[in-house]
C-alpha cells in the first residue's frame, strides 16, 4: 500500500474503531456485544494456534531442560564433590586404622624386646644416594636421633641410620645390597651374617658349614658392641632355601626377611638398647599346622544273591 493521504486516514480510523470495541467489550463484560465475534473468530483461528503451540512447546520445553540442566548439573557437580569429600574421609579413616594397627605392632614389639623406641613416619623413598634401598623418616636429631641406630616395625627389621638431619633422617633398608647384619638362628643359636639383594631374600653365610638348618628355621638379629648398629633379638626373616653342604667352612641360606620394604609406612627408632639380650622371645608364634582329616573306610561284605544261596546249598 502506498502511503498516502487515504491510507494514513485509514489506518487512524481502523484504529479508533478497535479501541472503540475494546472500551465496549470491556464495559459489556459477559454480556459484551461482540463476545459473538469473538467465539467465532476463537472457533477459527483456534486450531491454528494449537498447532502453532504444538510446534513451539518442544521448543520451550528444550529450552527449560537446557536451563534446568544447568541447575541439575551444578547440583551433580555438588554431590559429586560431596561423595568425593566423603570417600576421602572414609580412605583417610582407614588409613589412620591401618597406621594405629602399624604402631600397635611397632609398640608390641617393642615392648617384648624391651626397646626404647621414638616413632616415625616414613616420608620418602629412595633418597639422593644413587639407587640405594633407603627411605627418609621424620625425625632427626632434634628428636634424639643419632647415626646407627637401628629401625624396626611391627614385623621386624627395618635396616638402619645412616643420615641424621635435624629433622628427618635416612635409613639405609636391610634389603640394600651394601647391608649387613649379624644374625642368630632360632633355637640352635648359630651364628651368621646377612645381606641384602634387593627384591631377592637376604643370603645368610652361617660361620658353622656343617650346620643342621632347615626351611622354616627363624633368625634374629645378633646385636652389635654397644648395642650400634644393631641391637639383639630383632626378628630379620624365615629361611626360604639352604644350599647344600659342600664341605665348605660355611653354609649359605636365603631368608626371606619379615618386612615388606616396598610397605613401609610406621616404623619405630631403638633409642635405647634393651637391657639385656632378648633372643629369640620378639619372634612371632609360630603358626599352627592345620589338622588334616583322616578318612577310614570299612569295607562291609555284601550278601550273597538268592539264586547264588540256593546253587550253594544243592551242592
Amino acid at each position: 500500500m502506498r502511503d498516502t493521504r487515504e491510507s494514513r486516514l485509514l489506518l487512524v480510523l481502523l484504529i479508533a474503531i478497535a479501541f472503540a470495541l475494546i472500551t465496549v467489550d470491556i464495559r459489556g463484560g459477559e454480556d459484551s456485544p461482540v463476545d459473538g465475534a469473538r467465539q467465532a473468530a476463537a472457533s477459527v483461528f483456534g486450531p491454528i494456534e494449537n498447532g502453532v503451540a504444538s510446534a513451539v512447546d518442544p521448543v520451550g520445553n528444550a529450552v527449560s531442560a537446557v536451563r534446568d540442566s544447568g541447575d541439575r548439573h551444578d547440583r551433580i557437580a555438588e554431590l559429586e564433590k560431596e561423595n568425593a569429600a566423603l570417600k576421602a574421609q572414609l580412605g583417610s579413616d582407614d588409613r589412620n586404622r591401618s597406621r594405629l594397627k602399624q604402631l600397635d605392632k611397632v609398640l608390641k614389639v617393642a615392648g617384648e624386646g624391651q626397646y626404647g623406641i621414638k616413632g616415625a613416619e616414613v616420608i620418602a623413598i629412595g633418597a639422593a644416594q644413587g639407587f640405594s634401598w633407603t627411605i627418609t623418616i621424620d625425625v632427626g636429631a632434634n628428636d634424639g636421633i643419632k647415626r646407627d641406630m637401628t629401625v624396626l616395625n611391627g614385623d621386624g627389621l627395618v635396616g638402619r641410620v645412616t643420615t641424621v638431619g635435624p629433622n628427618a633422617s635416612t635409613v639405609l633398608l636391610a634389603n640394600d645390597p651394601d647391608f649387613t647384619v649379624g644374625t642368630r638362628m632360632e633355637g640352635s643359636d648359630e651364628l651368621g651374617f646377612a645381606s641384602g639383594q634387593g627384591d631377592r631374600p637376604l643370603r645368610v653365610e652361617l660361620l658353622n658349614g656343617k650346620a643342621q638348618i632347615k626351611k622354616g628355621d627363624r633368625l634374629v638379629t645378633f646385636g652389635s658392641q654397644a648395642d650400634r648398629p644393631f641391637v639383639p633379638g630383632v626378628p630379620v626373616g624365615v629361611v626360604s632355601r639352604v644350599d647344600p653342604s659342600g664341605g665348605d667352612l660355611t653354609r649359605t641360606l636365603y631368608v626371606t626377611p619379615y618386612v615388606s620394604f616396598s610397605k613401609l609406612d610406621i616404623v619405630g627408632v631403638v633409642v635405647q638398647a634393651p637391657s639385656k639380650d632378648p633372643r629369640d622371645t620378639v619372634l612371632p608364634d609360630k603358626p599352627k599346622p592345620t589338622p588334616r582329616p583322616t578318612v577310614t573306610v570299612t569295607v562291609t561284605p555284601s550278601a550273597p544273591a538268592d539264586g547264588q544261596f540256593q546253587q550253594e546249598q544243592q551242592q
